[in-house]
């Protein structure tokens, strides 16, 4: 897949220009998942052309590949917008295949300083920095179209007051139900959980096989399945996006018993819009744990 992209792109450097003006005159901007994309088309106002490579809500990000149209996308944009942290790495492959000096690449993990490893990538879940997300996004729109520099910092208001709900829910949960044990599959709602104060139980041993792909040994298994079964955690949260056996055992087991199940996706649901989706998700949680 990689050979074909850049076989394909090869051509596409020649046949078009990399300025990132789409024909209507709206900035062209890429975004790896529908995530980026949403903050991205609320910030820029109208004055983008928002193309995200990753939409599918059923998709598991980590087993995605892209096709030429990605490719095109990339190669024509002004702004790309991505995660880092090897999240998306097909957005890197891309990106290399057609080389711009004039497109301006945000990663996000460096707008935030997160780095390392065994750093968490899901960081679209850590809503105490998404004023800096933000902001290091409608830098490089303003950056790429000085033109509409006004309207995209009224954008980046506009999002960051529409967070507001969220951050709401997630301090209702830090004040009645701080500290209070709780248990993910896989850390894609680990920041989340972290702002509202909760204290993850899950071991790493369970959750990071989970998180790469990979099968957990039998003993992570055991205690996993051990706290939803005798109720040492509150709530179970899972991610429907990339159920595996054990995972779907787990979460049986945690019905099972009476502990309230949770449902988390990495990707944004069709139709919604990112401060909805995070809302719905906090919401979720805060009636799982009765506040």
């Amino acid at each position: 897949m990689a050979r074909t992209i850049l076989v394909c792109l090869a051509s596409v450097a020649l046949l078009s220009a990399c300025g990132g003006g789409g024909d209507d005159g709206r900035l062209r901007v890429v975004a790896s998942t529908n995530v980026y994309g949403d903050i991205v088309r609320q910030i820029g106002d109208g004055h983008v052309a928002v193309t995200s490579i990753l939409t599918d809500p059923d998709a598991d990000p980590h087993l995605y590949e892209p096709g030429t149209a990605a490719g095109l996308a990339v190669a024509r944009a002004g702004v790309v917008v991505q995660n880092g942290l090897g999240y998306d790495t097909f957005m890197d492959r891309l990106e290399e295949a057609s080389p711009s000096d004039s497109r301006r690449v945000v990663a996000v993990a460096d707008l935030i300083g997160i780095h390392g490893s065994d750093a968490n990538p899901h960081l679209w879940y850590d809503v105490p920095a998404l004023d800096t997300v933000a902001a290091g996004i409608e830098r490089a729109l303003a950056q790429s179209d000085p033109t509409h520099r006004r309207d995209y910092a009224a954008g980046r208001r506009r999002f960051v007051q529409r967070l507001r709900p969220v951050e709401r829910v997630l301090r209702r949960i830090d004040r009645r139900a701080a500290s209070t044990p709780i248990a993910y599959t896989e850390p894609v709602p680990a920041y989340l959980t972290q702002a509202a104060g909760l204290r993850n139980l899950a071991p790493q041993s369970f959750t990071h096989p989970i998180a790469q792909g990979s099968e957990p040994p039998a003993a992570a298994v055991a205690e996993m399945t051990d706290l939803v079964a005798k109720r040492r955690v509150r709530v179970l949260l899972y991610n429907k996006q990339a159920v595996s056996p054990v995972t779907a055992r787990v979460r049986a087991a945690a019905q099972r018993a009476g502990v309230p199940v949770v449902a988390v996706t990495e990707t944004l649901p069709r139709g919604a819009s990112f401060q909805g989706w995070m809302l719905a998700q906090s919401r979720a949680l805060a009636g799982a744990l009765g506040v």
